[in-house]
């Protein structure tokens, strides 16, 4: 039978509220290349708003830029399209079709190709400090993939652009054809307020293509994780030594130490095992099994002790990929 708590007063039965958790509808799990399932916390609709429009305003930017740079060039070289079926103005002709593909490739190249990199983030998602992520749950290590990229952008145009386009046509001609302009407006919305109307904040792309867009670990180093003698590499089970040259921590960065400080606050032994592994293979190591907490908090310290020295020289290694 349960103890009744001597220390509390009778007749006040309150209690003090437990701190609410703002972000806890936001929370989901991302699984990181190393396969290492992490809580991330899902990018807001204002962000992934404001994200667009950043990208949106550069693409235009870029597309009068284009559009002045071929005008300037095609008014230098003395070429009109008043010159007919001649070689300037077959040359007029090219300088449209190069035009036209720039254009294109501007719309519908821009997303593809910045979050088929390392990042996969656009200019405006990495203002705002989001970036998109496979929608996998578990422990598989899904990644994200070429074929969900494309997948998410290609939808885009049926999303985006063309109502868009199909609106401002519409009202433009006006006369019979503001209905289908109207029509133009209902479709754009549809698909705008898509992500209010899911759990996950996903827009048709992202349902299509699997992934999701989460906010981007902040790349300031937080307060140090408190490892003990770690840094100098002694295992306080084995007795093992864990020293890493220069070589080793290079391969990594500040991404990556967030990502390992995580694993090791969580304590899970599964997860610690595969990042070790990882690791390992990635150095050429092999520190063996059972003492994956004290190669990992050697692995963290030093990394730790190699990034700060960079910093306060002003060079910072963002991720692996950095230089």
């Amino acid at each position: 039978m349960a103890l009744a708590n001597p220390f509390r007063r009778k007749g006040n039965t309150a209690r003090t509220p437990a701190p609410l958790d703002h972000d806890a509808r936001r929370r989901r799990m991302v699984n990181t290349p190393e396969g290492v399932p992490i809580p991330f916390l899902l990018a807001s609709r204002g962000a992934r708003a404001g994200a667009l429009f950043l990208d949106l305003a550069m693409i235009v930017g870029a597309m009068i830029g284009a559009t002045l740079v071929l005008a300037k060039v095609a008014d230098g070289v003395g070429l009109s399209f008043n010159d007919g079926d001649t070689p300037q103005g077959r040359a007029t002709q090219a300088l449209v079709v190069v035009w036209i593909i720039a254009l294109f490739l501007f719309r519908n190249a821009w997303f593809l190709f910045f979050e088929l990199g390392p990042r996969g983030a656009t200019p405006g998602k990495r203002i705002t400090g989001i970036r998109v992520a496979a929608r996998a749950r578990g422990t598989d290590g899904a990644r994200l993939t070429t074929e969900a990229v494309i997948a998410r952008n290609l939808v885009r145009d049926i999303e985006l652009f063309m109502p868009l386009l199909f609106l401002f046509a519409a009202w433009a001609e006006g006369g019979d054809t503001v209905t289908a302009g109207w029509a133009g407006l209902a479709w754009f919305l549809i698909f705008a307020l898509f992500p209010f109307f899911n759990r996950d904040r996903l827009r048709c792309g992202d349902l299509i293509a699997g992934t999701w867009v989460v906010e981007v670990p902040r790349r300031k180093l937080e307060q140090a994780l408190s490892v003990g003698k770690a840094a100098r590499g002694l295992s306080q089970e084995t007795g093992a030594r864990y020293r890493f040259a220069d070589a080793d921590l290079a391969v990594y960065g500040e991404y990556e130490l967030q990502v390992l400080e995580r694993v090791l606050r969580e304590n899970r032994p599964e997860a610690m095992r595969e990042v070790a592994e990882t690791i390992c293979r990635k150095i050429g190591w092999n520190a063996g099994s059972g003492d994956e907490r004290a190669f990992l908090e050697a692995y963290y310290a030093q990394l730790r002790a190699r990034l700060e020295t960079g910093m306060r020289f002003g060079r910072r290694k963002a991720d692996k990929h950095s230089g």
